[in-house]
């Protein structure tokens, strides 16, 4: 089974996903420092089958991109706007309020939240044009420093 990774560029930080598109399913999500970036990729291609890589053509895209001239399958840059918008929408349809908490503003719960890789997922979701489900365990705020 291929897997594929999308990245949610950013200046001091990126989202990143890994996900298998057969499965339908997100097996990682986390938020990594932009300079810890290359190296975890890298990582992640030597256990992983990784066929393809997707950059949000945003931030830094450009500078993610050279990084990856490692990865010698396919880089595809692609369209990323409001995905850091719609990432709050995305955020509550993957982890649904339920019970009293329902009456309370729906900002509130994601006030400080990092969701760079909902972006990433967002971008994923985007390119295959299908909407991916979670692997057990997967914590999209989870910080990779």
């Amino acid at each position: 089974m291929s897997k594929v990774i999308s990245i949610d560029p950013g200046k001091s930080k990126c989202g990143l996903v890994l996900a298998e598109i057969s499965e339908k399913k997100v097996d990682e999500a986390i938020i990594i420092k932009s300079e810890l970036l290359e190296g975890y990729v890298r990582n992640l291609n030597s256990v992983e089958n990784i066929s393809k890589i997707i950059i949000g053509n945003g931030t830094t895209s450009r500078e993610i991109t050279k990084k990856m001239d490692f990865f010698k399958k396919e880089i595809i840059i692609f369209e990323e706007k409001n995905t850091t918008f719609r990432a709050k929408s995305r955020y509550f349809e993957l982890f649904p309020i339920s019970g009293l908490k329902f009456l309370i503003p729906r900002d509130i719960f994601i006030l400080n939240k990092n969701l760079d890789a909902i972006s990433a997922l967002i971008i994923l979701e985007d390119y295959c044009k299908m909407k991916f489900a979670l692997n057990q365990n997967v914590d999209f705020k989870t910080w990779l420093k």
